[in-house]
């Protein structure tokens, strides 16, 4: 049976919010969560970011099930620092949490104000960040000079099972890349064909653990209804890589949208107003390849969508799953 999980948006939503829409998740029945990890929401409607790192510890403590994160190692974050904090939640809740990683975007990293590397050298560090991860999380006392820079460092509190990496991908390429380092593999929703692609690209590549999908989905009362949350929330999905890689403020993300067809985010956010027919929809992407689905209401209000999940979505998911 695929596991079906609740991806918690940071991006919309207030860290309070989101951690009572996480136990109400849990409530509802899905299986375990998700969250992003972001400086920045992608636009300045969605109006929140809050810090994932603490909010995972908070919502580990208020639930029972499994818990993950996407995180982007090499720039904003050392990789020394994220190890302490992973090795420190899998301590803390043994079993229980996981990590995606990839290789970032510029709307949360240029912060720092070092310059944002093109995509090969950020896949290079990448690398190097999760080779330091590991080690730390393993006990060792690492050195390292690349292109990030590790002198004596160890971790003290360590869990008895380190949590695992998985990658992110939203390419055939980088999914056969990531099948030589990663335990997993996470990527999003896209055409049925490219989504076969990378889960193809990985597993042929000999990449094992679980593949995992997260869908963008906005459930309503009615079709209009469900467009328009998917339009004022989440309009940013009208653009893909490698555009959102490198845009860095949310207003970029805004005026990079202006003017197209907004009618495009049909095929970014699967609107619905029938959860049946939505189950279904869902179905068929997981049958592509997917042992765990994270499900993401686009809408900032997530009460109604945990309570039809609860009735009925999850039911129909189920029983086709």
């Amino acid at each position: 049976m695929v596991f079906i999980g609740f991806h918690a948006s940071h991006e919309q939503i207030a860290p309070s919010a989101l951690l009572d829409a996480v136990i109400g998740a849990e409530r509802a029945g899905f299986d375990g969560a998700m969250c992003s990890d972001h400086l920045a929401p992608w636009t300045p409607a969605q109006g929140h970011s809050g810090f994932a790192l603490s909010w995972v510890a908070a919502a580990l403590a208020r639930t029972r099930f499994s818990i993950g994160m996407v995180n982007a190692p090499g720039q904003r974050y050392h990789p020394v620092v994220i190890a302490q904090a992973f090795s420190t939640l899998a301590e803390m809740f043994p079993g229980r949490f996981w990590a995606a990683m990839g290789s970032g975007e510029a709307i949360n990293e240029h912060v720092t104000g070092d310059g944002w590397p093109a995509k090969p050298i950020r896949n290079e560090r990448l690398r190097e960040s999760v080779d330091v991860i590991h080690r730390l999380m393993n006990g060792e006392e690492v050195d390292h000079d690349g292109l990030v820079r590790v002198h004596r460092a160890r971790v003290w509190s360590l869990p008895a099972e380190p949590p695992p990496l998985f990658a992110t991908a939203v390419s055939t390429e980088t999914a056969a890349w990531a099948a030589s380092w990663a335990q997993g593999l996470a990527t999003v929703a896209q055409e049925p064909a490219a989504l076969r692609r990378v889960v193809d690209g990985y597993r042929d590549a000999g990449g094992t653990g679980p593949c995992i999908l997260q869908v963008h989905v906005s459930l309503a009362e009615s079709d209009e209804l469900a467009f328009t949350i998917a339009r004022e929330q989440w309009s940013n999905g009208l653009l893909s890589p490698p555009i959102t890689w490198d845009l860095e403020q949310p207003e970029d993300f805004e005026a990079a949208v202006a003017g197209l067809d907004e009618e495009q985010l049909r095929t970014a956010v699967l609107v619905d107003h029938d959860a049946v027919s939505l189950a279904d929809r869902i179905a068929d992407l997981a049958e592509i390849g997917f042992d765990r689905v994270y499900l993401h209401h686009v809408g900032t209000e997530q009460s109604r969508f945990l309570d039809v999940s609860a009735t009925e979505l999850i039911p129909a998911l189920k029983e086709r799953l």
